[in-house]
């Protein structure tokens, strides 16, 4: 192992944006990246929201990243990671990072994983608000030699495949989940030439807002607390739901957004849990996800903006009879069975990974 600091093993890439006012230098053929594009928990990264022709790579500031370099965000939210499956663009909010002579770059990858936390922990809590070139400069990391760093790489990589795979499969069930619902309660009705009318949601749907925790509670048991971001924010010894449930984003910047759950989770006070339609809950869920936008739209209030369980059970369903709701329920409960499944085994990899990569990178554990 051999001790240096960041700035010395890697090519530091700044980014930048093209001039919005030239319409000639958008919608092109290259993906330009901001830090909503990538993140999470997810490796890689492979596409953008907007994205640049040639004529804004070459008359701005942002360069062009290979496949396999790491984009960072430095600004927003911060230290967010991923390495690129293609070649990309990206804005002055984020470095991309580069692997020197000697250094493996999927290993890099993990590298400055590991560097983030660490830098996250060492904040105690206050905020890590920036990452500047100088950060580079004065973090400290231990590098074992390039084979070590191969076959470190390898093992934490092909848990990150395996989560990955299981995502898209999710993804991909979902889908079909959504063409499913379609085809029973949009193409239905199309063709019925007025036949199938609608009721409003909450005939049978009835949202209710939950509660607030103290912060004391949410350090104990198991049972996912659910924040408005609609991610669980902590742990509650108790579930007040029965599953799967429906929650819904109340306020803020993720207002709207409609999750399914299939473990018992405690809705927090900026969200919103439905425990009453477990017999047809996965029918409403794919119709609240087909209303999202609908659902945003529905905020009311200057100062923070809020949506209320009156105005989406406003919201109008085809009546179909009980028993296509009864057959469309049992087409697609065996789907999220399948995505509830693959998540446990998400979260079970992740854990693994997350315990494995400061002790490969460490050196605690030999290989």
């Amino acid at each position: 192992m051999r001790t240096v600091v960041l700035s010395d093993i890697i090519e530091l890439i700044g980014g930048g944006t093209p001039k919005t006012s030239k319409p000639e230098l958008w919608n092109g053929d290259i993906p330009w990246l901001s830090v909503a594009d990538f993140g999470g928990d997810r490796r890689w990264v492979d596409k953008a929201e907007k994205t640049i022709t040639n004529l804004g790579l070459e008359n701005s500031s942002t360069k062009l990243l290979k496949s396999g370099d790491i984009i960072i965000s430095a600004r927003g939210t911060v230290g967010e990671l991923a390495q690129l499956k293609r070649p990309m663009a990206f804005n002055q909010s984020c470095y991309g990072i580069r692997a020197r002579t000697g250094v493996d770059q999927d290993f890099l990858y993990y590298l400055l994983k590991k560097s983030v936390d660490d830098l996250r922990r060492q904040s105690h809590g206050g905020v890590f608000n920036t990452i500047t070139r100088s950060t580079f400069d004065v973090v400290s990391v231990s590098i074992p030699n390039l084979e070590t760093q191969k076959k470190i790489a390898d093992i934490l990589g092909s848990l990150d495949e395996k989560i990955e795979l299981n995502r898209r499969m999710n993804e991909t069930l979902e889908q079909l989940g959504q063409t499913l619902f379609r085809h029973y309660f949009v193409d239905k009705a199309k063709q019925s030439n007025g036949n199938i009318q609608t009721i409003p949601l909450g005939k049978k749907f009835h949202p209710k807002r939950g509660r607030s925790l103290q912060a004391r509670d949410m350090i104990c048991g198991d049972t996912p607390v659910i924040s408005g971001g609609l991610k669980p924010a902590g742990f509650h010894n108790e579930a007040n739901t029965t599953t799967p449930v429906i929650t819904i984003s109340a306020s803020g910047a993720n207002a709207g957004f409609v999750s399914v759950w299939g473990e018992s989770v405690w809705s927090a006070d900026s969200s919103y849990i439905d425990s009453t339609t477990t017999e047809y809950v996965y029918t409403y869920y794919l119709f609240l996800k087909n209303k999202q936008k609908e659902i945003y739209d529905m905020q009311t209030g200057s100062g923070q903006p809020h949506i209320y369980p009156k105005h989406i059970e406003l919201l109008e369903i085809a009546n179909l009879p009980d028993c296509d709701f009864n057959d469309f329920e049992q087409r697609v409960r065996p789907l999220f069975d399948m995505i509830h499944k693959n998540k446990k085994q998400i979260d079970y990899l992740s854990n693994i990974r997350d315990l494995l990569l400061p002790k490969l990178i460490s050196g605690e554990i030999e290989i």
